[in-house]
């Protein structure tokens, strides 16, 4: 079954969503990162994907003290992503509470590092983020979306599934947040094309039938925001996804 991960996003103390990466479409709701992190919780979520979008601007992490309240209050696993570059900040993740990290500039600007994170700190605990801008060209965006790479995405896939990778979160940019639904012609490209990773789906995502149908392709998980935010899926309807893993 699908993974469920909704995505709180965090910019200057507040909950912030945008369409296809543009900073100047943010909308900030009036919503507390710690309550509704124990709102998902109550409904059966098990991991939250949190978004230091300071951190991922600036490079290095501005969200700790988040991080670390919503791991001292509940029981979620959190995926922490945003401006992880440096092995201190990814052992501060961990300190301050993270499950796992999820990083994308890192492994564009210095691939051997995170390369050796995936030995060193494990494969169950890493995700590449590796995301795109348009899904014809495959161009990987990096720095908070705010450059591209001149690479592409499967030469960026193939490198580090060679030494390792297990886990890929796929953003289609364009998608993202403006509730079009996701490309399912794209991910069914990613995993035929590496059939044993365990793709993460995001952007785009509708409701529960963009859900079902990403589960039927085999998609390891889904990440969410949006949606839920404009109140356009409601957490129970999630209810037949969140089985317990124990």
């Amino acid at each position: 079954m699908i993974q469920v991960i909704p995505s709180i996003a965090i910019r200057k103390g507040k909950v912030v969503k945008m369409r296809k990466g543009d900073p100047s479409s943010e909308k900030a709701y009036d919503e507390n990162p710690l309550d509704l992190s124990k709102r998902f919780e109550d409904h059966g979520i098990e991991v939250i994907h949190l978004v230091d979008l300071d951190g991922a601007e600036k490079g290095t992490p501005k969200n700790f003290h988040v991080l670390e309240a919503i791991s001292n209050h509940t029981d979620l696993k959190i995926d922490f992503t945003g401006g992880i570059s440096t092995d201190g900040d990814i052992s501060g993740a961990y300190e301050f509470g993270a499950a796992y990290i999820t990083a994308s500039s890192i492994a564009i600007t210095n691939p051997e590092l995170f390369a050796s994170w995936i030995v060193s700190f494990g494969r169950e605990k890493i995700t590449l983020s590796a995301d795109v801008t348009d899904v014809k060209t495959k161009q990987v965006a990096f720095r908070g979306w705010q450059k591209i790479a001149d690479l592409r995405l499967f030469e960026h896939l193939q490198f580090f599934y060679d030494r390792g990778l297990k886990y890929a979160k796929c953003t289609d940019i364009s998608r993202d947040g403006v509730l079009e639904g996701p490309d399912f012609a794209f991910y069914k490209e990613v995993l035929t094309a590496f059939p044993d990773l365990k793709v993460l789906a995001s952007g785009g995502i509708r409701g529960v039938d963009d859900i079902q149908r990403l589960n039927d392709m085999g998609l390891f998980a889904v990440i969410f925001g949006k949606t839920y935010y404009e109140g356009i899926l409601n957490l129970k309807d999630l209810e037949r996804f969140l089985v317990k893993t124990g």
